[in-house]
């Protein structure tokens, strides 16, 4: 069997055949030509199936070590057809720390539509024995968490979903498949924002979903196709090619990420670096044994609740940019606060650590020393 880091090169792939091309042509066409009524090659409308996607998904389910993949146009659009699996008075019990977007789509879209969603803090799996219902349907989880990384056992997770027989989604978006494989953790469903790591050079916006289960393929198969919230081809040729470097970039963002958080660790006016690879992580033993490596992300808080000066800061910086998204070669930053948690609550953000003074750091492949003394500049 082939090891992770070729399968990221060659998981699902083969050279094309009419011609021999090794990376799989952008098919830009909508249609395609049929021999007779209903006969064709395994193509009739790029809505349902496109070259270039098929060649995307294929990868998508080698390297997740799945069966099945579904490419959508974002991350929220494979978490929607997702939810479109439910009907109203189905209930999906949530992580209470996860990224903005996600909690937008299940209370403001969703949620009137009768589908129930409990937010907990899945820190002790072992409360969902007691929290699942006859109408829980999903758990659904994100680890590491957006944007305190809490971590959460997956596999523990997954054993209470098998022992009520209801389905796990893990958003693996954070940890990519190089640091962790939730469905080898027993996971049914692995959403990605292909748009962050997997893409990985901040000029793509995508979605994927992974599975196993053939009726559970099926089934959203079908909702990608009749909702029709999929990527073009050349998208798909993007994050395809980004799939190919994923690893030599996870390795490098592990390492600088954590130059960062020691760095940060130590400096007077920093209150606390929420990073898995520090000790002091509460969930650093967890994510030493779930993941290859820590990953690129890691927030902080201020010792100052003045929200001003976190403005101030993230505006000081300079290599780091001020902006939305992560994943990408280059450093980026955030305030939560007012950018990716901005439509979740003030209380409801507090009560999880989203203070208006946490800073969220997407640590790139620079060199780590000038990320350093960005952050030394920028907090003088």
């Amino acid at each position: 069997m082939m090891k992770f880091e070729t399968k990221l090169i060659h998981g699902g792939q083969q050279p094309d055949p009419s011609t021999g091309a090794v990376m799989p042509p952008v098919y830009f066409t909508s249609t395609y030509a049929q021999e007779s009524p209903g006969v064709h090659k395994g193509y009739e409308y790029s809505r349902t199936a496109n070259p270039t996607r098929t060649a995307l998904e294929k990868s998508l389910a080698s390297i997740e070590n799945g069966t099945y993949a579904m490419a959508f146009s974002s991350g929220l659009a494979a978490i929607d057809a997702v939810m479109k699996l439910f009907v109203p008075g189905d209930e999906i019990i949530v992580t209470n720390d996860l990224y903005g977007g996600t909690y937008r789509l299940f209370t403001k879209l969703f949620a009137p539509y009768g589908i129930i969603f409990r937010f907990i803090d899945m820190s002790r799996p072992e409360i969902l024995d007691e929290l699942i219902t006859g109408k829980t349907r999903m758990i659904w989880v994100e680890t590491p968490t957006n944007p305190m990384m809490q971590m959460v056992d997956i596999a523990a997770v997954a054993q209470y979903a098998g022992k009520h027989g209801v389905l796990l989604a893990v958003d693996n978006t954070f940890a990519t498949p190089y640091n962790q494989q939730p469905l080898n953790m027993g996971a049914d469903i692995v959403m990605h924002s292909a748009t962050k790591y997997l893409g990985g050079h901040s000029d793509v916006v995508m979605g994927a979903l992974v599975v196993r289960d053939k009726d559970l393929a099926g089934r959203l198969y079908f909702i990608q196709n009749a909702s029709g919230a999929v990527p073009g081809p050349m998208d798909s040729y993007l994050v395809l090619r980004g799939i190919k470097t994923l690893h030599v970039r996870m390795q490098r963002h592990a390492e600088n990420a954590m130059q960062v958080a020691r760095y940060l660790s130590s400096h007077p006016k920093v209150r606390r670096v929420y990073y898995p690879g520090l000790a002091s992580h509460e969930g650093h033993d967890l994510a030493s044994r779930q993941m290859k490596t820590y990953g690129g992300m890691l927030s902080f808080d201020l010792h100052s609740n003045d929200i001003n000066e976190a403005g101030k800061i993230v505006e000081r910086l300079e290599i780091f940019t001020l902006a939305e998204s992560l994943g990408g070669v280059e450093s980026l930053c955030g305030h939560p606060a007012t950018m990716t948690h901005a439509s979740i609550p003030r209380e409801i953000r507090e009560k999880t650590g989203i203070t208006d003074t946490l800073i969220r750091l997407s640590v790139g492949i620079e060199n780590a020393s000038d990320l350093i003394e960005d952050l030394r500049q920028a907090l003088q």
